[in-house]
């Protein structure tokens, strides 16, 4: 098959159009139609079904699409590598994090990373859907738990705790809790045990529910959370790596914790050579091993 008409038929199949197509390529509306026929012809069969709100793709027409897809993202994997100088760190980096991990840790240290590379661009995405690094949704993930996809390169960063935090105005007002029989007596703030999170945080959700606990606060991150023990709403189950950013946090009843969750740093092994991949996963590392040290020193008695 022609490599020119097939890049044409991806841009056709991904904008739904020949006319955005057109615009994309550099192209006018009419050389790319021809190029769609001539491609149709060259293969025996009809590739798009052709309606007045825009083209969709037949059956045969989807198959060809994943094909594209597929060395679309190959082609943008060694693109990455070969824009990869020796020396410099520039382009973009797919970066994806769970959005309490990215918004309250990762993203406030970035300003450090953005000082020492100044052209790199970084596409944080947080969700909590395990996006496919070896398709290249991403380049590099932080997840709360390691990832089981194939040709990955794991490093374990660090493990943290769910556990239960106030700010000292709330206390002040409602009094701190000595036992957990004591948590009918305030409001807790937390992720609903059926949303999206890790596994020991929603099994401590459970538990401290099961007090009959009269007043809830559910919100599906822990940004969220944060939010309402800082604006004084009620007690918290939050992630113990904001310890370390949130000083004035109040920790409540501090032998009620989660199981130990592991932090995962990964990338796909084919980007085992990129300069961008090396410089994110090294600084990282770096602030990690910080906020490790800051933990030592503030466990060791005066």
């Amino acid at each position: 098959m022609d490599w020119d008409k097939l890049r044409i038929f991806h841009a056709v199949a991904d904008a739904g159009s020949l006319t955005h197509a057109g615009d994309s390529l550099h192209l006018s509306q009419s050389a790319v139609s021809r190029q769609i026929r001539a491609l149709e012809e060259s293969l025996g069969t009809t590739l798009f079904h052709r309606h007045a709100r825009g083209l969709i793709l037949t059956e045969q027409g989807e198959l060809l699409f994943d094909a594209t897809s597929s060395m679309a993202k190959r082609l943008d994997t060694a693109e990455a590598r070969i824009r990869d100088s020796e020396e410099e760190v520039f382009g973009v980096l797919k970066v994806t994090a769970t959005t309490g991990f990215g918004s309250l840790w990762l993203a406030p240290r970035l300003t450090k990373l953005y000082d020492r590379f100044p052209d790199l661009t970084i596409d944080l995405m947080l969700e909590e859907r395990v996006l496919d690094l070896p398709m290249r949704e991403a380049d590099v993930a932080i997840r709360m738990k390691e990832p089981s996809q194939a040709d990955l390169i794991r490093k374990r960063l660090m493990n943290i705790r769910m556990r239960l935090y106030a700010s000292e105005e709330y206390l002040a007002q409602r009094g701190v809790p000595e036992q957990l029989e004591d948590m009918r007596h305030h409001r807790l703030i937390c992720q609903n045990p059926n949303a999206a999170q890790v596994a020991a945080g929603a099994a401590m959700v459970q538990r401290l529910t099961s007090y009959e606990i009269p007043s809830l606060l559910f919100v599906n991150n822990y940004f969220g959370v944060l939010q309402g023990v800082l604006n004084h709403i009620g007690i918290g189950v939050l992630p113990d790596y904001l310890t370390d950013d949130f000083p004035h946090l109040v920790p409540v009843l501090a032998d009620v914790h989660s199981a130990e969750v592991p932090v995962f740093l990964a990338y796909p092994e084919e980007l085992r050579q990129s300069k961008r991949i090396a410089a994110f996963r090294d600084f990282v590392t770096e602030e990690i091993m910080a906020y490790r040290k800051r933990q030592m020193d503030e466990a060791v008695p005066a």
